[in-house]
């Protein structure tokens, strides 16, 4: 150990080390100097960011974020229109078309009328499909947002906008802020969780539960619900757990010499992480074995230990609320219907989609409220934007299937728990659901209430970066408040 701290220090101090960090450093750090930086300023202006955030008591100690990656369409799941089943197969109005620019449609399409059938449930009176029968039974506990636009059109930057508040890679994930904000409430878990099911990972990969310019300590953490919970967590053969610890030891006692030596946070970060790991590697699995549950939860969940599905992710989602976890953040692909073929269809693929996540959303809100998590836990359901009331065609040429192209102009999410009022429809779209007539929300809307039902101030809490504050909402965002409890 003493020979590796011995070659890292000559490394640091040799003068092609120095020319090649610095071609551009010294006029930075007459800059930085100028604009009152300096060492240790960074993470004291963050520190007092997040002080400042703090302005009322928080609703929501935790979030669980379904995200369903593709987009699903609102016309057939929760936005009741009779008048558009009427313009069925009639040619689009040229009103709709001109001046907007759409993924794929061309030339005039045919309007396409709702393919499913509608119902009011509950005392709310909420409308919702015959596609989600489980979920129509939980509807005067959530509370949904029928006007939600973005102006992204395309599924990456649109999920990117979503989800870090931002349409470019680089951003921190909303995720990554809640645990900077917040922490975490279990010291042997990360305080963000990311579970993917459907098959493939959302379009925007990755980025969508990157730290950004955040401490990287910030950064979401994917685990399976099949197989080892996290790759290489296990020790490799013939490596006992006393010797991965004195072997971590060891590396922290190197990386602790570095940072007195460099003052880099980002070494204490990685000081950090590796203890996480480490603690990671008994609570991790434990949390993680679905199987301990007893077999009525299994049946209400539908879930299958030792497979990966939506279903396993929702049970692991309430037991990783249970657990402390901050910001459980869920992703199911594949709700991308333009009619190309049977599996993106709305008459075939979105029912079969539909199916595998009614019962386990629904089994999470209903098992949550019934150990009385829902209160302080908020729950959120939603895509990166809606679907046109068209019928998509390509070149002119329509779909073999039904099928709607992507639309950023009016799509529906809902909340659940958390502060949320109980039962309320917020926002109204128009008599074809093309766009928002009234209390329309933005993305940064949501955004904005996410953060206030967390006890977070989205304008004051931000982290300084490349010379500005940054935040999650950017420049934008106003808190809803016709959902807020």
């Amino acid at each position: 150990m003493h020979h590796e701290i011995r070659s890292r220090q000559s490394l640091l101090n040799t003068r092609r080390l120095f020319l090649r960090q610095c071609t551009l450093g010294l006029g930075g750090l007459a800059l930085g100097g100028l604009a009152g930086c300096g060492s240790g300023a960074a993470p004291a202006a963050a520190v007092a960011g997040v002080r400042q955030a703090f302005r009322f008591a928080p609703r929501a100690r935790r979030v669980i974020y379904l995200h369903m990656a593709g987009a699903p369409s609102q016309l057939e799941l929760f936005d009741h229109k009779p008048a558009l089943a009427k313009l069925h197969d009639q040619d689009c109005p040229p009103s709709l078309l001109d001046g907007k620019r759409f993924a794929f449609i061309q030339g005039t399409p045919k309007m396409l009328g709702p393919q499913a059938s509608f119902r009011q449930h509950g005392q709310s009176g909420a409308w919702v499909s015959d596609l989600l029968p489980h979920f129509s039974t939980m509807v005067d506990d959530v509370a949904f947002l029928k006007a939600v636009h973005t102006e992204e059109f395309n599924h990456a930057p649109a999920q990117l906008l979503m989800q870090t508040g931002s349409p470019r890679v680089g951003r921190p994930a909303m995720g990554s802020w809640v645990t900077y904000g917040l922490g975490s409430d279990n010291d042997n878990l990360p305080g963000f969780i990311v579970l993917a099911s459907g098959g493939q990972e959302p379009s925007a990969g990755k980025s969508l539960w990157g730290s950004g310019f955040l401490p990287s300590v910030h950064q979401g953490v994917q685990c399976r619900s099949a197989g080892d919970p996290i790759l290489y967590l296990s020790d490799p053969a013939g490596v006992s757990r006393d010797l991965r610890g004195r072997s971590i030891e060891a590396i922290n006692a190197i990386n602790r010499q570095q940072y007195e030596q460099v003052g880099d946070p980002e070494t204490l970060t990685r000081i950090r992480q590796y203890e996480m790991a480490f603690k990671m590697q008994v609570s991790v699995p434990e949390v993680m074995d679905i199987s301990q549950e007893p077999a009525y939860i299994h049946e209400m969940y539908g879930t299958e230990p030792g497979k990966s599905s939506f279903a396993n992710d929702c049970l692991l989602a309430r037991r990783l609320a249970e657990s402390g976890v901050r910001f459980i953040q869920l992703y199911n692909w594949g709700w991308d219907d333009h009619g190309t073929n049977e599996g993106a269809s709305l008459e075939i693929g979105l029912r079969r989609r539909c199916r595998k996540i009614d019962r386990p959303m629904t089994a999470l809100l209903r098992d949550l409220k019934q150990r009385g998590m829902l209160e302080d836990t908020l729950v959120v359901w939603g895509g990166e934007f809606g679907r046109t009331p068209m019928r998509e065609n390509r070149g002119g040429v329509t779909m073999p299937f039904f099928g709607r192209d992507h639309h950023g102009e009016a799509f529906t999410m809902w909340l659940a728990g958390g502060g949320v009022k109980p039962g309320v429809t917020y926002g109204e779209t128009d008599e074809i659901g093309y766009a928002g007539v009234r209390d329309r929300a933005h993305v940064h809307d949501v955004q904005a209430t996410m953060l206030h039902l967390l006890g977070l101030d989205h304008e004051r809490f931000t982290y300084p970066f490349q010379g500005r504050d940054f935040r999650l909402t950017d420049v934008g965002g106003e808190v809803i408040r016709g959902v807020v409890g």
